[in-house]
């Protein structure tokens, strides 16, 4: 089987991170507990974009696996594919701030450390 560039950034065979694409669909399913049905579901509604090999199979990466247990966990408490997209969207906004905080500070830190 190839693997497209774009889905794979592989080094030595394997992945090169947990955004890298790797267990096939009939994995996630053992491993989430969540039925493929379901899985493509979540990712017509826009909640996971799996990375694909040249031949179309999707790939699922570690991140998405957090992604698929977070949608089951939204979705068990009865917010729908909407809200769970708004929430995930909210989510992510949020840590790339959080992020962006740290590294204002750091950049402060270090600032004040060179003018001592």
């Amino acid at each position: 089987m190839s693997l497209s560039s774009r889905s794979f950034g592989m080094r030595e065979g394997f992945p090169a991170g947990p955004a890298e694409g790797l267990f096939p669909i009939s994995v996630v399913t053992e491993l989430t507990g969540i039925g493929a049905h379901t899985l493509r579901g979540y990712e017509r509604a826009g909640l996971l974009c799996p990375a694909r090999t040249e031949g179309g199979v999707r790939r699922y990466s570690g991140d998405d696996l957090t992604t698929v247990r977070r949608v089951a966990a939204l979705s068990g408490e009865g917010i729908n594919l909407s809200g769970i997209r708004r929430i995930l969207a909210l989510e992510a906004e949020l840590a790339a701030l959080r992020a962006e905080i740290d590294a204002l500070r750091a950049a402060q830190h270090a600032g004040s450390r060179k003018r001592r």
